[in-house]
């Protein structure tokens, strides 16, 4: 996968952040931009302005992203509307209305999205309500964006319960090791992710030696210490994020 290019020191640091992280969730999705073009509404250059941090990125795009990686958009999308708080009060550069539509992708009509006007203040106070789900009470938990698989995100949370540490029936289906409580292969997991696909990455990486001393089905410090440690000793990204990558190694 081709390097990315360094984001321009001029950039907001709310807007590298945002960026910096819808990078991360596409290398890890494994889909080049043509892919995501492909996938989403908005064209292979769109993307690429977007995540080389040349133009701001919708909101609809920061959430089609998620969609189609698999990953839970809330994070982002408070990331996003943080950094759009940032450039409206910053000094305006330009007239606004001047910034360049997104290009559609091939074969799709151009999208028309309506725009209003929300007061500063309550702006905030609808951050800052966000924030509060996002991180107050961690909701964000793996598989609430499942590729559009309703069956593969029912089998990743329904019937959780928080506190329970479940067991590990380790066994191989197909060549394929299971611990008994998801078949997933593809959903990003990531701190206070929560449910039964966490406790099967926690079973397998007590399987293959890097203990997450729990398998109660939430992704905390030590469950993202033992998968950055697994993925280093595999020769992958060692960031602690679980994608389809790291599922593939833990399923071996």
């Amino acid at each position: 996968m081709a390097r990315w290019q360094e984001l321009s020191a001029g950039l907001d640091s709310r807007e590298h952040r945002l960026v910096a992280e819808l990078r991360r969730l596409k290398d890890h999705s494994g889909l080049s931009l043509a892919a995501l073009a492909g996938k989403t509404g908005y064209s292979r250059s769109s993307w690429e302005r977007y995540l080389n941090g040349k133009q701001p990125v919708p909101r609809a795009a920061v959430e089609e992203l998620a969609q189609v990686c698999g990953a839970d958009p809330t994070r982002l999308v408070v990331l996003h509307d943080v950094a759009a708080q940032a450039r409206q009060q910053a000094p305006a550069a330009a007239a606004p209305g001047t910034e360049p539509p997104p290009e559609p992708a091939a074969g799709q009509a151009p999208r028309t999205v309506p725009l209003r006007t929300v007061p500063l203040r309550a702006f905030l106070a609808g951050i800052a309500a966000a924030v509060f789900v996002a991180f107050g009470a961690g909701l964000l938990t793996g598989g609430a964006w499942a590729d559009a698989r309703p069956a593969a995100e029912d089998a990743g949370t329904s019937g959780y319960r928080r506190g329970v540490a479940y067991g590990c029936e380790i066994s191989r289906d197909h060549g394929e090791l299971r611990a008994g409580h998801s078949t997933n292969r593809e959903i990003l997991l990531d701190t206070n992710s929560t449910g039964f696909d966490v406790v099967e990455v926690q079973c397998l990486l007590r399987e293959h030696g890097f203990d997450p001393k729990t398998t109660d089905g939430l992704y905390g410090q030590d469950t993202k210490s033992a998968a950055t440690r697994f993925q280093a000793a595999r020769g992958l990204v060692a960031d602690g994020i679980v994608g389809p990558k790291t599922w593939a190694e833990l399923r071996r």
